[in-house]
């Protein structure tokens, strides 16, 4: 059976990481929790869960904090989930069970990624993320924003378990936005995916005219 490393990255957590934490409880072997500047009781909650939580200055990077998490892992692999994500009930058997299963042959395991509910709690949309990644074998985050590990080597797609999105509150709105402008006033080149990322923003701060031009660029 493989082992798995869970890395998480959070920042002032604490309305929602008790409930994300026990959703999973027992499906990893090593929990890991990187701070990117809690000023409420993120550490204090996560310390229930495990002594392997560290410190990382925010730094306006996604990928950079992920990769720092996962440089800590030690297990076979690493799996990721933000604050707000849970594994419901009805996924945990099927997560343990892919767990017992896994080829250890497998590089990667793309599974499915629930992100958008109707009113009885169905899922309306899902799409396939990178969730267990083969540690120690050179896999790196990439993107500022919307963050991906990009697929290589020997991928499975598994239909056993899924993560599901359930956001309590409205993020800042400006966040990734700042965070592109900030990209590009350093005279950074934004790759066709965060450009693609960068013109969805503009687009949804009303500034049609400069999301069509960065669209079409």
């Amino acid at each position: 059976m493989i082992s798995i490393s869970m890395c998480m990255i959070v920042k002032n957590e604490q309305d929602i990481l008790a409930r994300c934490l026990d959703s999973y409880a027992g499906t990893y072997d090593e929990l890991i929790i990187v701070d990117t500047g809690s000023t409420d009781n993120t550490k204090e909650i996560a310390a229930h869960y495990t002594d392997k939580i560290y410190d990382f200055e925010w730094i306006n990077d996604f990928s950079a904090a992920r990769n720092f998490a996962f440089s800590k892992a030690k297990c076979m692999y690493c799996m990721w989930l933000d604050a707000d994500d849970v594994i419901l009930p009805k996924d945990q058997e099927g997560f343990q069970r892919l767990k017992e299963t896994l080829s250890p042959e497998t590089d990667m395991v793309m599974m499915k990624y629930h992100t958008a509910f109707d009113s009885s709690g169905k899922p309306t949309f899902s799409y396939y993320r990178e969730r267990l990644i083969a540690n120690h074998k050179g896999y790196q985050w990439v993107g500022a924003v919307h963050e991906i590990i990009p697929p290589t080597g020997n991928i499975y797609y598994s239909d056993d378990a899924a993560v599901s999105h359930k956001k309590l509150r409205v993020q800042d709105p400006d966040r990734n936005l700042r965070i592109f402008e900030k990209l590009i006033a350093q005279g950074n080149v934004l790759d066709a995916r965060q450009q693609f990322y960068y013109a969805r923003e503009l687009y949804y701060h009303n500034q049609f005219e400069k999301a069509i031009q960065v669209f079409n660029a």
